[in-house]
């Protein structure tokens, strides 16, 4: 588990000016990682870390050499077109890049000429996937969301019994995961209409959205060897935003008996940011459950999860329609949330997905599922919001909403903040809804 360390330090200041702006996502603490090049070019994509409004070139931080040792392997692996090779060097590596990279970048440093050079503008940037991302598990982290879902459908009996006992997942596919700016076209699919008797096909009427987060692997494990809890945090890389775009629909059809299929493999889409779980250790929280709910098994407890395996990630789902999109409205928020929620930790979630022995590859994702927190205005889904499409959102426009309409973008945000430590955000996971193919 990370530990506060000098990079930490809320009094430290960047020669980037821009990153000292209030509620400026990517100050001098944070240092995010992402894969960019510049927009309309024929540039290699390669691997960038965030300061204020600009990123750190990485190729052109390997090309001049600025960094040496450890911290120069590191920057010359994220010179690549996607991070998986420094995902795969693993946490002292990763650690050296950030800690050379924040003395560089602070107020007076030695080596700001040469690391000025490697600054482009984020304004003058265009992003992709962050990793090739091999598999993706989709989990069920939220409780309050395995709830709110399971009283639509079973009143009486609303969440399934093994719940509490095990971190639900499912594997989903990880060729139609974008970054954000994605635009897809409305699913189509089977499904059967109320009081119908056999299935009908064509677009989804329900398409919804899912706040979760993304979590990235670093160094992987041999097949057959498990990870257990006190080496769980090693493997992960950091966090991102992710929306997982449901067609509830086509889910309710076709979901029984192996879960979702065509209602979740049309699109997924992440933020470009990846936040390292070093950047957070200020925001760890304790894990914490209701009294008299079962104790995690063994092999999903420890001593350091107990006492700080959650973070208090602030999510916040903005949505924005063609009207206000038309009248140069911004997005209005419909949801706002913390991780600090959820009811599996990601050290549980690596422990967990790896105790029969799966071999987890650097740049796998996982997703934490919906993110609701403990009351219905802070549901991370359409379907919780409007209670199944029973009562429609109310937009500052007049507009209403029970489910996405064409044209609708969606624009997801994370940050960490509380006084005595630096703000930490994500940037935006941003994703938009066009008609379906005909």
């Amino acid at each position: 588990m990370t530990m506060l360390n000098e990079t930490h330090d809320p009094a430290l200041r960047s020669w980037v000016a821009s990153a000292h702006v209030a509620g400026a996502d990517f100050p001098i603490q944070n240092l995010p990682f992402a894969s960019f090049r510049r927009q309309g070019s024929a540039e290699p994509f390669r691997g960038g870390v965030a300061i204020g409004d600009q990123i750190v070139d990485l190729a052109a931080v390997a090309r001049a050499g600025v960094f040496t040792g450890e911290a120069g392997e590191a920057a010359a692996a994220g010179a690549q077109a996607q991070l998986n090779a420094l995902m795969a060097m693993g946490p002292s590596a990763w650690r050296a890049l950030r800690l050379a990279l924040s003395r560089a970048l602070r107020e007076g440093a030695a080596g700001q000429a040469a690391l000025q050079a490697c600054l482009v503008p984020q304004a003058q940037a265009e992003y992709g996937v962050p990793a090739r991302i091999g598999d993706y598990t989709d989990f069920y982290t939220s409780v309050h969301h395995a709830t709110n879902i399971g009283r639509l459908f079973r009143p009486d009996n609303p969440l399934m019994p093994n719940y509490k006992w095990i971190p639900i997942g499912y594997h989903g596919r990880a060729s139609s995961i974008g970054v954000s700016g994605q635009a897809f076209h409305r699913p189509v699919g089977q499904t059967l209409p109320p009081g119908a008797t056999q299935p009908s096909f064509g677009p989804c009427r329900r398409l919804d959205i899912e706040l979760e987060l993304g979590i990235f692997i670093g160094t992987g494990n041999a097949l057959g060897e498990p990870v257990s809890m006190a080496q769980a945090e090693d493997h992960v890389f950091g966090i991102c935003l992710l929306n997982d775009w449901s067609a509830r629909d086509i889910q309710a059809w076709e979901y029984q008996p192996l879960g979702p299929f065509l209602a979740k493999n049309f699109a997924t889409t992440i933020s470009p940011w990846v936040v390292t779980l070093e950047a957070l250790a200020p925001y760890r929280v304790a894990f914490e459950r209701p009294a008299d709910d079962p104790p995690p098994l063994p092999y999903l407890d420890s001593q350091a999860n107990r006492q700080g395996g959650a973070f208090d990630i602030q999510l916040q789902v903005g949505l924005q329609t063609p009207a206000m999109r038309e009248a140069g409205q911004g997005d209005a928020s419909i949801c706002r949330t913390s991780y600090r929620h959820a009811y599996w930790t990601v050290a549980q979630m690596v422990a967990h997905h790896t105790v029969n022995g799966c071999n987890l590859q650097p740049g796998d994702l996982f997703g934490s599922g919906t993110l609701s927190g403990p009351s219905l205005d802070q549901a991370g889904a359409l379907i919780e919001l409007t209670a199944g499409g029973k009562h429609p959102l109310s937009l500052p426009n007049g507009e209403t909403r029970t489910f996405l309409e064409d044209g609708d973008a969606v624009v997801l945000r994370g940050w960490c903040e509380k006084a005595g430590a630096a703000r930490i955000g994500f940037g935006e996971c941003r994703g938009t809804v066009l008609p379906a193919r005909r």
